[in-house]
């Protein structure tokens, strides 16, 4: 019964949703096996080497490039405006996705302790604190903007 209202699910989002959400949704459970993974960007990866490190050029426009590469890897920041964001439309395909998402979560029995003893949870937990180091050095140049009277 689950198993057929996951695959209904699926058929639905492919019509109102993006491919690549479709397919983040079925590969829930290979992500929940650790078989596949969600890889670091290795610009997060320095970020959470060095989060606070002086940036290398301190002119406006080295400054800039650098932070345009965090907004690049992370999305819009906090204070983007309505156009930098997704609009509605997309939002709703999001959201669909991630309805996708939690339906394929519960299709698989003992999912916490597959996560556990597969890696898929560390996994997690490395992807998400390199995800916060990546937004602390974006912050961080921020203010080194700021600092220098950027625009």
């Amino acid at each position: 019964m689950r198993s057929s209202i996951v695959l209904m699910l699926l058929a639905v989002a492919a019509c109102s949703s993006t491919t690549e959400q479709v397919g983040q949704a079925a590969s829930t459970p290979l992500r929940d096996l650790n078989v596949v993974k969600t890889e670091i960007p290795p610009l997060l990866l320095q970020a959470q080497a060095a989060p606070y490190a002086l940036p290398a050029s301190r002119d406006c426009p080295a400054l800039q490039a650098e932070w345009m590469r965090y907004t690049e890897v992370l999305g819009p920041d906090l204070d983007a405006t309505p156009e930098q964001r997704k609009g509605w439309a997309e939002r709703g395909q999001a959201e669909v996705g991630k309805a996708l998402t939690r339906a394929a979560e519960g299709a698989v029995p003992f999912r916490g302790w597959l996560r556990k003893l597969s890696g898929a949870e560390r996994q997690e937990r490395r992807v998400a604190a390199a995800v916060e180091a990546g937004e602390a050095r974006r912050a961080y140049l921020r203010g080194w903007l700021a600092a220098q009277s950027c625009s």
